[in-house]
């Protein structure tokens, strides 16, 4: 079976190299994990999107640093669930989309369909909202002509993908740095305390009104089911030496490589919480506007622009900027590959058609909805994906404790009890 599951996976990695830019996993151990990097910071934009800005900088002036262990218990259990659609990719070589749409009678795998195309909508709906506002806050653009340029970027940007996906990869890495930097540059304005935010990662607490809807929020901005079609894809994209010690290898190269994009996605969202909770909680907002009550992306802003000053505004703005970007990017490119799994189109039409599927629809949406309802389409969003999350999750639980489909490498009893 540990031969058998190896040989598909070689296969699988060829075809994926060959089309998406792969590389012979050879060499020193050092070298060899290099050649996995890339896939997790694809995955971890989605955990970085400007739903999770809203969520964290509403979290942080509400319950300062007390939250700061969801996020943390949230990304271990985001770790685990991504690990298991990367590792159900490297040993049956086909990922979640394929497996349903092969699995599954037919109008199960069609509704299947029906709800992974919404969900990638619905993750879309935040990546354009949040790009359209960094851009009038950067350069001042009317929201719908960010609209347009949103779209019009991430058509471009996914032309990257015929170069081969690890230009993707280094690009979507670009904009998680920068995001970093952005955050980083203004939380060293603000200095908050080192032993409080501690305190807050692993004392768990529950204090003040509405914690346990703020804590559900952290958690529910967590909710990305596409990401479980897209992981169990770009792990298919590196080549593999049939054999039984590559599949461990690859298992565990790639929950390295995971594990470490997921925790600078961690790092970046204690930064946003921590700058919101330091600025408000020590009331060093006292304008007339109250920004901090009303805390949104837009008055985010406004907020920075009056306490840290104008350039350090626009540091948001571009932070606002890669998240957007970049989380539009992803979330087309997820639909990419559910499309081409449960559809069996050929590549050349995905490539044309899937984008527009997701686009389309997304762009009629936050034009209706405008700027002023931003906050209300990203809570509606967050509620689509919520529903939808399951319809992804379970397939994936099911098959990564198939023993019939990936051998020895299925889920423990314990695990699959849980």
């Amino acid at each position: 079976m540990e031969a058998a599951a190896a040989s598909t996976v070689a296969s699988s990695g060829q075809q994926g190299d060959d089309a998406a830019g792969g590389v012979h996993v050879q060499g020193p151990r050092w070298k060899r994990f290099l050649a996995y990097v890339g896939p997790g910071f694809l995955i971890s934009m989605a955990y970085l999107d400007p739903s999770n800005l809203q969520t964290d900088l509403q979290a942080g002036y509400s319950h300062r640093y007390e939250l700061l262990w969801v996020l943390l218990l949230g990304f271990i259990f985001v770790l685990i669930i991504q690990s298991l659609a990367a590792k159900l990719g490297i040993v049956t070589g086909r990922h979640l989309a394929e497996l349903c749409m092969s699995e599954y009678p037919k109008p199960v795998r069609y509704g299947l369909w029906f709800f992974a195309e919404l969900g990638v909508i619905a993750a879309t709906i935040p990546g354009v909202l949040g790009t359209a506002l960094a851009y009038n806050m950067v350069l001042d653009l009317p929201f719908w002509a960010g609209v347009l340029i949103c779209a019009a970027t991430v058509i471009l940007l996914l032309g990257l993908q015929s170069y081969g996906v690890r230009k993707l990869e280094f690009m979507i890495a670009v904009f998680m740095l920068i995001m970093a930097s952005c955050f980083f540059i203004e939380l060293s304005h603000v200095n908050p305390p080192m032993n409080e935010l501690i305190e807050g990662l692993f004392i768990p607490r529950l204090k003040g009104h509405y914690a346990i809807s703020d804590a559900v929020a952290l958690i529910s901005a967590l909710v990305v089911p596409h990401n479980l079609f897209l992981h169990s894809s770009l792990v298919s994209s590196r080549k593999l030496p049939s054999s039984s010690e590559a599949v461990k290898d690859a298992s565990v190269f790639f929950l390295l490589e995971n594990a470490f994009a997921l925790f600078l996605a961690l790092v970046i969202n204690v930064a946003i919480v921590s700058l919101s909770g330091t600025i408000c909680a020590d009331n060093l907002s006292l304008d007339d506007t109250n920004t901090c009550s009303s805390l949104t992306l837009k008055s985010a802003s406004v907020l920075f622009k009056n306490i840290l000053g104008r350039s350090r505004s626009i540091f948001y703005g571009l932070a606002l900027l890669a998240s957007g970007q970049s989380c539009a990017v992803v979330t087309t490119y997820s639909g990419q590959y559910i499309m081409q799994g449960f559809s069996g189109m050929r590549v050349f039409i995905i490539y044309l058609f899937a984008p527009c599927l997701t686009m389309v629809p997304t762009l009629i949406i936050c034009g209706i909805g405008g700027a002023l309802r931003v906050r209300q389409l990203i809570n509606i969003a967050a509620v689509i994906l919520s529903f939808v999350l399951p319809f992804a999750l379970v397939p994936l639980l099911k098959f990564s404790s198939c023993c019939s489909m990936i051998g020895p490498y299925k889920n423990s009893t314990w695990f699959s009890f849980l």
